[in-house]
């Protein structure tokens, strides 16, 4: 069975058309099931977040049927996708997984939200029914090794978030967010480290909007701010100087119309706006608008790339983490290979024990000397052990096959005496065979 991470992300995908590879949180249980179904796949998990869209599958089947499946299934266009995708197997799978749990793989360098959003892939895979022990074993090593590049190295110091990111922008066009408000879109964890990070700079006041008011209630109480349903937005956009969305909607919650109205109710005040969220909250239009500065997630680059300066050494280190933990995967997951094979070596020992057992036991209740009984006893058991490993190792030296014999030294162990080991085959009894008569004296 192979491993497989399948995706596109930032860096190979425009946001055109991620938000359209995007899955929604309600739909994954039902998309990883038909995966499963239609794609041939054993075992999946999806992540989707706002710069990745990624399959992580074990399969007997290929690529191919995951790229048909994701095309099948979106409505994208086949080409578009031949162009972004990229795909990881085997070691490279989990060295990939790693790194994006780790913080490697991400927009900004380090950033901590991501092992919180793969913990929660793994948790509606598990949920949905399509983990298996491969993606799961696999799954605690990548989170197992998150956790030492957190600990371990200084990548997750002085935290720089998408979020972080998206105040420093802010900032650029409105030097003194004191005299400002901030209209949020959404109440999940982006929008509360939103919050966070505008309520440390002085934010004058926050209105945070989000589809159930309980929710955008608990949030706005944090921040002294005030909390209003999304069908509020249109009334309420007027007296935002600073708008940041990030909800996980399928469709646009703000549109051209209501921001022009907005802007006529603020004599043309200039709005900044920030759509940090896949699919786009705000429609593309909204940027035509005179007097409004719209930037998508994509357009936080340039300020986060100095933050990444400050993470190389840290990141170097995390890849030293990252190349210790596959390596140890790896020795794992060979180590099971062998399991079924131990079983089986084990439950022959045992019969044969079983067997010679039975046969002493007889002897003894038919008054046999026990002493006579047991030496019979450890030397037909001995001979039945060793007969197979000494037959093969004679047909592979006489054929040839040394490396057969160094293995045998190396699986039982053996330090050979050249003093004592020339009637070595003078203390094999023949007869103890399988089939032979020796098991039978008593």
């Amino acid at each position: 069975m192979t491993l497989l991470a399948f995706g596109i992300n930032h860096t190979t995908a425009p946001l055109a058309l991620r938000e359209r590879v995007a899955f929604a949180p309600e739909s994954l249980q039902g998309a990883m099931q038909e995966a499963c179904a239609h794609a041939g796949l054993t075992e999946v998990a999806i992540l989707s977040t706002c710069n990745r869209t990624e399959i992580y599958a074990a399969s007997e089947g290929d690529v191919a049927a995951i790229q048909q499946w994701l095309v099948d299934h979106t409505a994208i266009d086949a080409a578009d996708l031949a162009n972004s995708y990229y795909c990881y197997q085997d070691q490279d799978a989990v060295r990939h997984m790693m790194k994006v749990a780790g913080g490697l793989d991400s927009l900004v360098l380090g950033e901590p939200q991501i092992l919180g959003q793969m913990k929660s892939a793994f948790a509606v895979a598990k949920e949905a029914g399509t983990l298996g022990a491969e993606l799961h074993a696999t799954f605690q090593q990548v989170f197992n090794i998150a956790k030492r590049v957190r600990t371990e190295t200084a990548i997750g110091e002085n935290p720089v978030s998408v979020a972080y990111a998206a105040v420093s922008l802010a900032q650029q066009i409105f030097s003194n967010l004191k005299q400002d408000t901030a209209l949020l879109i959404g109440a999940g964890e982006t929008i509360e480290l939103v919050a966070r990070h505008l309520a440390e700079q002085g934010i004058k006041h926050m209105i945070v909007a989000n589809r159930t008011l309980d929710r955008a209630q608990r949030l706005a109480r944090e921040f002294n701010g005030e909390a209003i349903l999304l069908a509020d937005i249109p009334e309420q956009l007027h007296r935002a100087d600073i708008v940041i969305s990030s909800t996980a909607s399928q469709l646009p919650l703000l549109g051209k119309g209501a921001v022009e109205s907005a802007l006529k109710k603020r004599k043309h005040k200039p709005m900044f706006m920030l759509d940090i969220a896949v699919p786009r909250d705000i429609e593309e239009q909204v940027g035509e608008l005179d007097d409004v500065y719209l930037y998508t997630v994509d357009d936080l680059h340039a300020v986060i790339d100095e933050n990444k300066k400050s993470r190389v050494a840290a990141a170097d280190q995390a890849e030293e983490i990252i190349t210790e933990g596959v390596e140890l995967f790896l020795r794992q997951q060979r180590a099971l290979n062998a399991v079924e094979t131990v079983k089986a070596y084990r439950s022959k020992a045992e019969q044969l024990r079983d067997l010679e057992l039975e046969k002493a036991l007889r002897s003894l209740h038919s008054g046999a000397n026990p002493e006579q009984v047991l030496q019979q006893f450890a030397r037909n058991l001995t001979n039945k052990l060793i007969h197979s490993p000494t037959t093969v190792l004679k047909e592979a030296s006489a054929s040839s096959r040394h490396h057969v014999i160094q293995v045998a030294h190396e699986l039982f162990a053996l330090s050979l005496n050249p003093d004592t080991s020339t009637n070595s085959e003078e203390s094999v009894n023949p007869a103890a065979e399988p089939g032979g008569d020796a098991s039978e004296s008593q």
